[in-house]
């Protein structure tokens, strides 16, 4: 009696660890969903907005609209740049069966909706906001900041002006959190390379008139003026480029600036003007495809966040395929242990602090003698790769670092 039932024992054993070498994961929702959560009508909509929408959908259509059988929702909202609208909408998604969120918008915003993140173990696929703390003290393990951080803008663009001058510098600033990050990584390298700042002012987002803020920088002595005011930049240029700063002899360096921007503004305000990117159409023949699609959908070339938009959702798309599964942690650890190789870039990956890294390109825009015609706005200086593009993890203050 004994060996009987040792021996179905043993026939039970074999039968449960068989069954445990055959089980698959499974796609448990009856859709895959992801929001697109970013500005869709305000100050940021033209580098965001629609444009991350259509991206994503164009991510959801390389894989035929459906993965094993499940259909790819791609949703939008728009978070007017409020952080407690963010958090809303993002909270009601998730109890709708949203699995992951792409773009994220504002800092200020994406910093709300990483929080809940945090908490329910969802997926955060952050393309818009560039504020270092995403990746740095405020981290979370869902989620990846993709695109653009201040900490590389900021030291790529100080490094390519001080090759050729140790001039000091005066910061117009938008006073929100991107802003604060771009000034305080680019003071910090200014004074690491031997440069002096000689003031700064903080501006409002949607400032209409910077007139007294340039007449601050004017009186400064400084002859560099770093335009520091994403969402902004268009205006507070045009309104330099009024005041005849440059002609004075100082240097308008805008901080963080995209195509849309100089589309906005145009070649004659900022002609030679030297541009830290993530992404533009000419990179290669996959950068030069997928935007001439973009631009037949949108009458405009992606910026770098749209590309990246794009590029986020289609990795995360890529590994629920591979995994067969919506589980956020299984889906996190392959598109960790997966490379990115895809229109946007050739050689990323996701670091351990949540940062996935990647070629940058210092970019100098043409004069209009130069542009061949409508969005040819730029010509490649150098490329920057991952390793000095990106802070180094041994001064990241992210808690999965190491673990």
């Amino acid at each position: 009696m004994a060996t009987l039932r040792t021996a179905s024992t043993a026939i039970l054993l074999v039968t449960l660890a068989l069954a445990g070498t055959t089980a698959r994961a499974e796609i448990k929702g009856d859709a895959i969903r992801i929001g697109v959560l970013t500005d869709m009508n305000g100050i940021f909509a033209t580098a965001m907005g629609p444009g991350s929408f259509e991206a994503a959908r164009m991510a959801a259509e390389e894989f035929g609209g459906k993965i094993n059988g499940k259909p790819i929702e791609i949703l939008q909202a728009d978070h007017q740049n409020k952080p407690d609208l963010a958090a809303s909408l993002a909270r009601k998604w998730f109890s709708d069966g949203v699995q992951a969120i792409a773009d994220g918008g504002s800092s200020g915003a994406a910093l709300a909706v990483q929080e809940l993140v945090r908490g329910n173990g969802k997926i955060f696929l952050v393309s818009g906001a560039g504020a270092n703390q995403l990746t740095d003290e405020a981290c979370a393990p869902t989620s990846v900041q993709w695109t653009q951080d201040a900490y590389s803008t900021a030291t790529a663009v100080v490094s390519g002006i001080m090759q050729t001058s140790k001039e000091p510098w005066f910061f117009i600033t938008g006073d929100y959190a991107f802003g604060h990050s771009i000034e305080a990584t680019a003071r910090a390298r200014i004074i690491e390379l031997g440069g002096k700042v000689a003031g700064g002012v903080k501006a409002q987002l949607g400032t209409p008139d910077y007139s007294s803020f340039l007449l601050q920088a004017q009186s400064s002595g400084a002859k560099i003026l770093a335009i520091n005011v994403a969402g902004d930049n268009a205006t507070a240029i045009k309104q330099a480029e009024e005041f005849g700063l440059a002609a004075q002899g100082m240097k308008i360096v805008p901080m963080s600036f995209q195509n849309v921007d100089i589309e906005a503004v145009g070649l004659k305000a900022t002609r030679g003007d030297l541009i830290v990117t993530s992404f533009f159409e000419d990179v290669s023949p996959a950068a030069r495809k997928f935007s001439d699609a973009f631009y037949a959908r949108r009458k405009a070339m992606p910026s770098q966040i749209q590309a990246g938009v794009y590029s986020a959702v289609r990795h995360y798309l890529q590994a629920v395929k591979d995994t067969d599964s919506d589980d956020s942690a299984a889906v996190m650890a392959k598109m960790k242990a997966t490379p990115v190789s895809d229109a946007y870039t050739t050689n990323g990956r996701i670091r351990e602090d949540q940062r996935m890294v990647h070629d940058l390109y210092l970019v100098q825009v043409k004069t209009p003698e130069e542009s061949r015609g409508p969005w040819d706005f730029v010509k490649l200086v150098a490329t920057i790769p991952p390793d000095q593009a990106f802070r180094p993890l041994d001064r990241s203050k992210c808690s999965l670092v190491g673990k």
